[in-house]
């Protein structure tokens, strides 16, 4: 069955049909195009399309049809071209003849613009609460990681001491920031499209206000041709997944290295780790390595779908076919990594010793210069200042902390400060207490807001 073919003389061909027919991925919004349909029977009752039994009759089908889709009893014909045809096919064979006044007034263009609105409010709050477990997660590795200190890295080289919580919750406000991004296309899709009709809309007097009231939908499409062709929403969840999938490989990719031999600041569990067909030692993260690769696919993915919306010349075009695959593809990949990132989050084991063995007394050298200023240097002095120090530990290849106090001298004629203080981990974290900073203070402000966030 097709909803079309009364021009049509021949057969489509078998390739050309195989092309054509999206039933095999669009079917997930098969509960979406009953919802719809429902409420489009009573709309059509409404203005005195269907009687009341029609309606009645027509809607009993649908919900029938549903009652399948939840027990997987449906089934899909060959001929389903796509899940409005499978539906309507469906309704036929339960109700007759009747079935045939349903798609009054619509176009498979609104109709399928609706389903996917509908399908995208709906799985959007899975995802954004997949993402708030993955938060929760990270806080409460936080909290209890509070004590411990690390060396912070810029261009993967030694920088500042930070709290090991405060380098875990700078995974948090990325996350926070794409909770927000979801939020908002979730805003971008409640717009209701039915009603638009193929592209001029429907002449028949459906209130399309109490239809979206009916479905669900915040608003109402303000011009028929824009509302059938339409994909800022799929296009932004898209870029919105793409994004939150960067920030996971970030991630990742320190996660990767931290866990590595050659840091081994963490030792991932083995539930969470794979080995080598060849090499008997080897313990893999293949599982933030996957994180750090699909995250590439969906940048690639947004790529070609922004690529296939910027050509296309009229108001919809089959090309619009493709917006389904992208959107289901990268929600499927958030939705299969942030359960398993979050889960070998919890499982890690910090290192606390090789951790502290690893900060090298260089990183203490902007403590130094921050010092200095406070004696009333100039900061682009006292840079100078520690740079030269650090030129004389490395020449003589000691740990700057070896210096003696005619060292520092040699440096910083006329200057006594108590260079050796400097060199102290808890002093040089605790004097960050910013808002935002790494102080202990400033960490647990920064964990009573986000309770504060999650507890909302």
């Amino acid at each position: 069955m097709t909803l079309w073919g009364g021009r049509f003389t021949k057969k489509m061909d078998t390739d050309a049909w195989e092309l054509n027919a999206s039933i095999l991925f669009d079917k997930r919004l098969a509960k979406q195009d009953t919802q719809a349909s429902i409420a489009w029977a009573k709309a059509l009752e409404e203005i005195g399309v269907l009687t009341p039994a029609e309606e009645l009759l027509i809607q009993d089908g649908l919900q029938q049809i549903q009652k399948e889709l939840i027990s997987e009893n449906f089934l899909y014909l060959p001929e389903d071209e796509d899940i409005h045809t499978a539906v309507e096919r469906r309704l036929f064979e339960i109700i007759g003849p009747t079935a045939g006044k349903l798609h009054t007034g619509r176009s498979r263009n609104d109709q399928v613009a609706t389903d996917f609105r509908l399908w995208m409010m709906e799985n959007i709050l899975y995802l954004i609460q997949a993402i708030k477990t993955l938060q929760l997660q990270i806080f409460n590795r936080a909290q209890q990681d509070i004590g411990i200190r690390m060396p912070s890295y810029t261009h993967l080289q030694q920088a500042q001491p930070v709290l090991l919580s405060h380098w875990w919750l700078s995974f948090f406000w990325p996350l926070q920031r794409d909770l927000e991004q979801f939020n908002q296309v979730q805003k971008q899709a409640s717009v209701l499209p039915l009603g638009s009709g193929a592209v001029a809309g429907t002449s028949f007097p459906i209130d399309r206000q109490v239809l979206a009231n009916q479905l669900g939908f915040e608003a109402v499409s303000q011009n028929s041709m824009d509302a059938v062709s339409d994909r800022d929403f799929a296009a932004q969840f898209i870029f919105s997944a793409a994004l939150c999938g960067v920030h996971l490989s970030r991630l990742a990719e320190q996660l990767i290295i931290f866990t590595s031999s050659e840091f081994g600041f963490f030792t991932l569990s083995d539930a969470f780790s794979t080995g080598s067909s060849l090499m008997p030692q080897k313990k893999n993260a293949d599982i933030f390595e996957l994180t750090r690769g699909k995250a590439g696919s969906m940048l690639g993915t947004l790529c070609g779908f922004l690529a296939t919306l910027k050509g296309l010349p009229s108001v919809y075009d089959k090309d619009l076919q493709e917006d389904k695959q992208a959107v289901f593809k990268v929600l499927d990949t958030l939705m299969s990594i942030l359960p398993v990132i979050g889960n070998a989050i919890q499982t890690l084991t910090v290192n606390v010793e090789k951790i502290t063995a690893t900060i090298n007394p260089a990183i203490f050298a902007t403590d130094i210069a921050d010092g200095l200023v406070k004696h009333g240097i100039p900061f682009r002095e006292a840079h100078a200042i520690v740079g030269k120090a650090i030129q004389i530990a490395l020449d003589r290849n000691v740990n700057l902390d070896s210096l003696s106090d005619a060292d520092w001298q040699m440096v910083a004629p006329g200057i006594a400060l108590d260079w050796q203080s400097f060199f102290s981990i808890q002093r040089s974290i605790e004097t960050r207490s910013v808002i935002g900073g790494t102080a202990t203070s400033a960490v647990n402000d920064q964990i009573k807001l986000i309770q504060q966030l999650i507890n909302a």
